[in-house]
């Protein structure tokens, strides 16, 4: 008897399933991390329950299933079309999500009378708005995702972004205060009862059209004129674009009076442009403008006054809080009682008093939750929002083509930068700004672009993992040709 002998499979068709089960093992373990952090969630609500109602009723965990079910489905599109992204990134992202939803529901049951408190909607309140945004956000990074299938697509789109962002950024500096100021800053547009802050997006439109930029331009600001202490600096006439962001970020600084929003654009600009050219000076120059640029609204706030005013105030409170500590550093002077009453392990969930601070639910959240959970469960969370700039960076590393590199570079700088610039200011490192926490805060507009965000990121991490095999099972090399044979996209790849 002969038995036929199997024919061994080609190289390419063990490169295929060598992906295949390369995907399915970072789904599965996708999945696995999305179930513990709803299960961290539904803990929870259960032990917030317990502080203020001294029960835990039969619904605790529906907000949590609700979640997981607005995640689950999120997976699955993940699982379809983008099968190679980081399997890190959802659940993490989800984890925060989840905690911002049940501190919103902490702080309903807190504002709610003692005998309603156990009869309370489960999907009522800022904590019941919060979770239809959820839906909503996680909705448009899912067809952001479909409708995106490569990264370097959007590059075609660069300069109309750009423009597109410029306009966002400019737009409620030039609406009346009545319509775009809240707090004393100048980001939104409100109208009917409806509000938005088109800053958030212009970050992501603005991101784009400066990767696409830096990779076409970034052999000529790479060349160095003069050397320094040991620093090569870039010629005066290669200064220009450093020069026109920081006008742009300067006159956000005054006339928005924000000055997260202006260290935000100006920084992940800057960070950018080293990240193309590998050029220290660029970030020494890029801190001595904005720094500089500073202390001159300061100056021009104290003697001048004007639109200057609001930023000179700013930086008063935060030089010295406690000189008028119930009224102008009000907020402040609660937010570091909260976290110092707070200690190393916190009151529990449900066993402070969030309800005291000002903007509890958007500005001051992470002094509510430094309060509730100490010193140890804010660095748990700075962990995780760590763990998301990480992931972010290795897909830049892992990309193939530069501008896939500038762009997820740029966007987990942008959400570290943004993550800084808030427990800066709450915990008195920097002046107050009006930045929101991403995935905690209450809102639609913080919540929606950095799921965006997110999107792009699992996009470009899914290009940077996914095998390439060609003839004889050998991974091909990157296109070496000219950038619009891919959508107009460069190619090149930069240098570690």
């Amino acid at each position: 008897m002969t038995v036929a002998a199997t024919p061994a499979p080609s190289p390419a068709t063990a490169g295929e399933q060598s992906g295949v089960r390369l995907a399915r093992s970072r789904r599965n373990a996708e999945l696995s991390l999305l179930l513990l952090a709803m299960a961290l969630v539904a803990a929870y609500g259960a032990t917030v329950e317990a502080n203020l109602l001294d029960t835990v009723t039969p619904d605790f965990w529906m907000p949590a299933a609700a979640l997981g079910v607005v995640f689950l489905g999120l997976h699955l599109v993940i699982r379809f079309l983008a099968p190679f992204a980081d399997p890190a990134l959802l659940p993490a992202v989800a984890l925060l999500n989840g905690l911002g939803v049940g501190f919103l529901r902490r702080i309903d049951l807190g504002d709610a009378p003692v005998g309603d408190r156990e009869s309370l909607a489960t999907f009522a309140g800022q904590g019941g708005r919060q979770l239809a945004w959820t839906l909503g956000a996680v909705i448009l990074a899912a067809g952001l995702l479909a409708i995106m299938r490569d990264h370097r697509s959007i590059s075609r789109y660069a300069y109309t972004l750009g423009l597109a962002g410029i306009v966002l950024v400019m737009l409620p500096a030039v609406l009346p205060t009545s319509i775009s100021e809240r707090n004393g800053a100048r980001l939104w547009i409100q109208v009917a009862g409806f509000s938005i802050q088109p800053g958030e997006f212009a970050k992501l439109a603005l991101l784009v059209f400066f990767a696409y930029y830096l990779v076409r331009k970034r052999e000529v600001l790479s060349l160095a004129s003069r050397r320094f202490l040991g620093i090569d600096f870039p010629r005066g006439r290669d200064l220009g674009p450093v020069v026109g962001v920081w006008l742009v970020s300067v006159l956000v600084l005054v006339f928005e009076k924000d000055l997260g929003t202006s260290l935000l654009y100006f920084g992940m600009f800057v960070v950018t442009l080293y990240i193309a050219t590998e050029r220290v000076s660029w970030l020494l120059i890029g801190l001595v403008l904005f720094f500089g640029g500073a202390y001159l609204a300061y100056v021009l706030g104290e003697t001048v006054g004007g639109p200057f005013a609001n930023f000179y105030l700013r930086a008063e409170i935060w030089l010295d809080p406690f000189a008028d500590p119930t009224n102008k550093g009000y907020q402040l002077v609660q937010g570091l009682l909260a976290l110092g009453t707070g200690g190393l392990f916190g009151a529990g969930p449900g066993g402070g008093q969030p309800g005291i601070l000002p903007e509890v639910q958007n500005d001051f959240i992470f002094a509510g939750i430094g309060e509730e959970l100490g010193l140890f469960g804010l660095s748990a969370l700075l962990v995780v929002y760590l763990l998301i700039v990480e992931r972010g960076l290795r897909a830049a590393l892992a990309v193939r083509d530069s501008f896939g590199k500038l762009l997820a570079g740029g966007l987990a700088f942008t959400l570290g930068l943004q993550v800084f610039v808030i427990v800066g200011g709450i915990s008195k490192l920097i002046p107050l700004t009006g930045q929101t926490t991403p995935f905690l805060s209450a809102g639609g507009s913080s919540l929606m672009a950095n799921w965006l965000l997110i999107a792009v990121l699992l996009r470009v991490s899914d290009g940077a993992h996914r095998p390439v095999t060609g003839a004889g099972g050998k991974a091909p090399r990157p296109s070496a040709g000219p950038p619009e044979q891919l959508h107009g996209a460069p190619t090149e790849v930069i240098k570690p």
